[in-house]
């Protein structure tokens, strides 16, 4: 095997090395319903490991000018990913969601470096405490109720408009927090989603059941609501 295709092979097995890691990374972001999601981190780690290898390889002695410093290449991703995850991160309600996906594609980006430079056991462990920090960490502080509380999601059926202040003061004899309000009308009435915030402690059925006791009230679903 010639020595360019050898130097050839070793390049593309660094950049598949980056998309695979930015992928794994990106599916617990699309699986839990976020929009920067597997081809979103796919593409952003691609890219730095892509601008890495040229940076490192494309404008050396070989090109006809002399060699560089590719850690100035590297400082520019590290700017410019902060313009993409500033464009995941939005203001929903009272709440600011998107930040740990912004912080996501932020690691997929040092991910996609690490892989380019052909460091593929600190691609491989950076992406592992990624996912770690992503999914199990979650559910951990979730179950601790660290963040103070679970944040629920309910969708409601509502014949009147007006039945929604009923529903205010069952929430709020709980202590619960309306986080954001999203209504419109229907065939029968109105159809409102709710995200709530209970408070430590607090028992999800119990509130459940006492909307669900209001008249012209009808709880649809009741779920978890993902972390930001």
């Amino acid at each position: 095997m010639s020595t360019e295709l050898s130097f050839q092979l070793d390049m593309s097995l660094r950049l598949l090395a980056a998309a695979l890691f930015g992928a794994l990374i990106g599916l617990e972001r699309e699986y839990h319903g976020h929009q920067a999601g597997m081809r979103t981190h796919m593409l952003v780690c691609l890219g730095s490991g892509l601008f890495t290898v040229l940076s490192i390889y494309g404008f050396g002695p070989a090109t006809g000018s002399s060699a560089g410093d590719p850690s100035r290449v590297a400082a520019q991703i590290v700017t410019g990913i902060g313009f993409l995850g500033a464009g995941a991160i939005v203001k929903y309600g009272t709440n600011v969601r998107g930040l740990t996906t912004a912080a996501s594609l932020w690691v997929v980006a040092s991910v996609g470096v690490a892989a380019g430079t052909g460091s593929y056991f600190i691609a491989a462990f950076g992406s592992a405490i990624s996912l770690l920090a992503l999914w199990p960490l979650n559910m951990v502080v979730q179950k601790l109720e660290l963040s103070g509380g679970r944040t629920l999601r309910l969708h409601l059926s509502l014949r009147k408009l007006e039945s929604f202040a009923a529903v205010s003061r069952v929430l709020l004899s709980h202590r619960v927090e309306i986080v954001n309000v999203a209504s419109e009308k229907s065939k029968v009435g109105h159809v409102m989603d709710l995200e709530v915030r209970l408070p430590k402690g607090g028992l999800s059925h119990a509130i459940l059941t006492e909307v669900e006791a209001l008249p012209g009230v009808q709880v649809e679903t009741m779920t978890q609501a993902e972390e930001a």
